[in-house]
């Protein structure tokens, strides 16, 4: 199996299009053309760190290197330079393809510089697979250097590739950069079945969603945080598509309704994947959190147990390891590995509690931010929330919350002052939760940070 033997394949080989800002390209071109200014020979068998800025260009050459680098390193353009030596190194590489500002940041660490264009030129070619190359992605560390992960075509797309291929034009789109591993299934699979749009960190939304609505996008895939800030925009009815999909947060109740209400024509499923775990599961029947009837399901090609009240998944989509000074096993030795998300079964459903690490300590009691969350984000004049821990003399730490107010909130009238609309916030917490997990104090801010891969920004995390 290699990438350029699927678009070939598949009817994405004669009306696939890569559609990026100023610049859309034809699958077909890479027949006889290439991004990589003909010296794809040059790179036979080697390791090689793909570091260029935009989504256009790191997409043809992917397609161009599966098959023939020996290894692939997806650096995402957020990347500090600081770490592109290490990355390299931890690698093994000895060649590059890059554009003119990571050969300037490179430097001499360069072994073979290759430029990579969005514009593929014509060259001569005569594209074959002579190895199953290894693709690495990069985990979206917050601090200190990414590590390593190492997948393989096969992996990243076990959760898709024995699917039937849609009869009609598919045309995917993501807010994800392709280069992060959600980004990576969506590109994928739209190399395998039609057409993409790209998206671009530097884009508005709303033109972005513009874009996409003219190039006819039918599936469409983000963050949660990434769906709020959309539907925030005022465009979200440029587009019209038939599946909507949210993976990387989790997908409170709140906005899969509200996508469900923006989208009524449209599948809406939320998706649980890790960069090491590989591809979960999909749900699409419009609830928070998963049935409990997948846990211990055997006969799949993915498996999911509860492990105290940590979710653990063993997949075809598992990477195979760690690469360079990351020499920890991120398999446990039954070969499951440990997501590090906390769930919690409530009437025959598991829901997602939080990252392990991301515990707000009360008094000795734990708090989740993100289940706080869930219940503010419920309230029908607040669009996106995060909540965080505030000192206490008393308790050690408090539960405090930022709020995105909606703009709207569809019969409840005239939204009140934001001190008003504050304290009626709480009193809609103290409604469902205990004591020590309702806000102390909610502030109203204009909007919340995210991460590059489309995550709200958290401090400490």
């Amino acid at each position: 199996m290699w990438l350029w033997g699927s678009v070939t394949g598949s009817k994405a080989s004669a009306t696939g299009v890569l559609n990026g800002i100023g610049a859309d390209v034809q699958l077909a071109r890479l027949a006889t053309q290439s991004c990589l200014g003909g010296r794809l020979e040059e790179l036979r068998g080697r390791v090689v760190v793909l570091a260029v800025r935009d989504q256009l260009t790191a997409a043809l050459a992917m397609i161009e290197l599966d098959g023939v680098a020996q290894r692939m390193v997806l650096c995402p353009p957020d990347m500090s330079a600081e770490y592109l030596s290490s990355v390299a190194h931890d690698a093994d590489a000895d060649a590059w393809a890059v554009d003119a500002r990571a050969l300037d940041t490179a430097g001499n660490a360069i072994a073979i510089p290759v430029t990579a264009e969005p514009e593929p030129v014509r060259a001569a070619l005569e594209r074959c697979a002579s190895q199953a190359t290894e693709w690495i992605l990069l985990t979206s560390a917050t601090t200190g250097a990414p590590k390593l992960v190492q997948h393989t075509l096969v992996s990243l797309t076990s959760a898709f590739v024995h699917q039937p291929r849609a009869p009609d034009a598919v045309v995917w789109s993501t807010f994800y950069d392709i280069r992060r591993y959600g980004g990576l299934q969506i590109f994928l699979r739209a190399v395998y079945s039609g057409s993409m749009v790209l998206s671009s960190a530097a884009e508005p939304v709303a033109d972005f969603l513009s874009r996409a609505g003219a190039a006819g996008v039918t599936h469409i895939s983000g963050t949660a945080s990434h769906w709020r800030r959309a539907l925030m925009s005022g465009a979200a009815s440029r587009i019209a598509p038939r599946y909507v999909r949210l993976s990387g947060e989790i997908a409170d109740q709140a906005i899969l309704d509200a996508l469900r209400a923006a989208y009524p024509n449209a599948t809406v499923a939320h998706a649980f994947a890790t960069t090491e775990a590989g591809v979960a599961f999909e749900v699409g029947d419009g609830l928070a959190g998963f049935p409990a009837s997948l846990v211990g399901a055997t006969g799949d090609s993915v498996e999911l147990k509860i492990r105290g009240d940590t979710l653990q998944l063993r997949s075809a989509g598992t990477a195979t390891r760690y690469l360079g000074s990351h020499t920890a096993s991120l398999r446990g030795s039954d070969g499951f590995v440990d997501t590090g998300d906390r769930v919690e079964l409530r009437d025959g459903r598991y829901y997602f509690l939080g990252r392990s690490g991301g515990v707000i300590n009360v008094g000795g009691l734990k708090v989740h931010p993100e289940e706080v969350e869930a219940v503010i984000n419920a309230h029908p004049w607040v669009r996106m929330s995060r909540v965080m821990a505030r000192r206490s003399a008393i308790t050690g730490a408090v539960v405090a919350a930022e709020v995105v107010l909606a703009d709207t909130a569809g019969a409840a009238g005239t939204r009140p002052a934001d001190e008003a609309l504050s304290q009626k916030i709480i009193e809609h917490c103290r409604l469902s939760l205990p004591a020590h997990k309702v806000p102390v104090m909610i502030r109203i801010v204009a909007a919340l940070e995210l991460s590059a891969a489309g995550k709200l920004v958290r401090p400490n995390a």
